[in-house]
């Protein structure tokens, strides 16, 4: 991953500092640009906003992260700010992007971040996606906090608060400004497709905030639940998975124009397929004329696991031919097949250990490659039924390209 530190003008005219993660190799340009709010008094550090750029970077998309003014590395006082001004950085992180790079195609945003970027979508016209991870469904919300942690703040003009175990000052504005922010009316008007991450047990935005959200929004609209996440989400493993999933989610509804007009004029026959490597290290780019995969080892066999490996990707293109094959046959016959799933293994075993092998391949030594493919078939079919899909299954055209012959050619472009 390509990281590069960034300052602009922010609300106040103060400089706010930002990073740009750019995906592998350097100088390749990415698919899209997200822009990415932190949540309130966080800064573009958090673990969590770092392990889902990463997951996001790691599919092609680059992830714009900033401090907003008073935060982090970013200049300005942040008694000064309010949630308006922070609409204001988000506007101007986005102005610096579209001039700079791209404009942003997606924002995200965590907590009042997600609370943020829902507000501040129409002043961005390029955006075609929202995802919030953890918002409140009203500003209100973080207002009735900051009233129980320092209700002098309703008589004073300024106070102290403790939030996440660091001090700030908060002056009373804040307060109106939350106030007079409500957020249903942009929900309803976002105009963008929509994508809310909440956990069922946060304990600081309650998952209510995310029925609410939902229920005001217009399609298209998902929901995702993160189960046993925390609000923060410090646990990687929730995190990266929310990159994972925004990233895949995203694909249908952005345009994904720089990786896509590289192979349309590089893939010229239907069917063709593009792999591109870097300079070091086992990850590579997949290309079809409008899909983009990845690939790479596990970090046990010197890779980074950015995706499935070669044997992986065989694998998963005869599971997906067994289960089309099947579908197509049912659908033919006009039986009540309700689903298939396909779970396949490969393994280099010994000649000699082989069950399938013929006499000739068992005394020829050495290893041969196995494949296991075991397939349950969902629905009410009988048992003549079922084993005639089992007969089919063996059918597959890439079933027949494996156990058949196959003729390599290899020459250099």
């Amino acid at each position: 991953m390509n990281r590069q530190r960034v300052k602009f003008p922010g609300a106040f005219g103060s400089t706010l500092v930002g990073r740009i993660e750019l995906p592998d190799p350097p100088g390749s340009e990415p698919a899209a640009y997200a822009l990415f709010a932190h949540c309130f008094t966080c800064s573009k550090d958090l673990k969590a906003a770092g392990w889902i750029s990463r997951a996001l970077v790691e599919r092609g998309i680059a992830v714009f992260r900033f401090d907003f003014t008073g935060i982090g590395e970013s200049a300005g006082d942040f008694a000064d700010t309010d949630f308006s001004s922070n609409l204001d950085d988000l506007e101007a992180a986005a102005d610096f992007l579209r001039r700079e790079r791209e404009a942003p195609q997606i924002l995200i945003g965590h907590s009042l971040g997600g609370a943020a970027v829902l507000a501040a979508a129409e002043r961005v016209p390029e955006v075609r996606a929202v995802a919030t991870i953890a918002a409140p469904s009203d500003t209100d919300h973080l207002r009735d906090t900051l009233i129980r942690l320092a209700p002098e703040l309703e008589e004073r003009d300024e106070a102290e608060v403790t939030l996440a175990g660091r001090k700030f000052r908060i002056k009373r504005q804040l307060l109106q400004d939350l106030a007079a922010g409500s957020l249903q009316g942009a929900i309803a008007g976002l105009g963008r497709a929509l994508l809310i991450f909440h956990s069922p047990v946060d304990s600081i935005v309650g998952i209510d905030h995310a029925r609410r959200i939902y229920e005001a929004a217009k399609h298209p609209k998902s929901f995702i639940s993160l189960d046993a996440a925390d609000h923060l989400l410090t646990a990687e493993r929730d995190a990266r998975y929310v990159g994972e999933v925004l990233a895949a989610w995203a694909g249908r509804y952005i345009s994904l124009r720089s990786a896509q007009t590289a192979t349309e004029e590089e893939i010229t026959e239907q069917g063709e397929v593009l792999v591109t490597g870097g300079p070091a290290g086992f990850a590579q780019e997949i290309y079809t004329r409008r899909h983009r995969l990845l690939a790479d080892e596990p970090a046990s066999f010197g890779g980074t696991d950015t995706g499935p490996s070669p044997y992986e990707l065989l694998l998963a293109s005869l599971g997906a031919c067994t289960s089309m094959t099947l579908r197509l046959y049912a659908d033919r016959k006009q039986w009540s097949l309700d689903g298939v799933r396909v779970r396949l293994a490969h393994h280099r075993v010994h000649a000699e250990d082989c069950e399938l092998c013929t006499d000739d391949e068992r005394e020829g030594g050495g290893k041969i490659d196995r494949i296991t493919r075991k397939i349950e078939i969902l629905g009410e079919l009988g048992a003549d039924q079922r084993d005639r899909l089992l007969e089919i299954a063996e059918r597959c055209p890439v079933h027949r390209t494996l156990t058949g012959t196959i003729k390599i050619s290899s020459e250099l472009a």
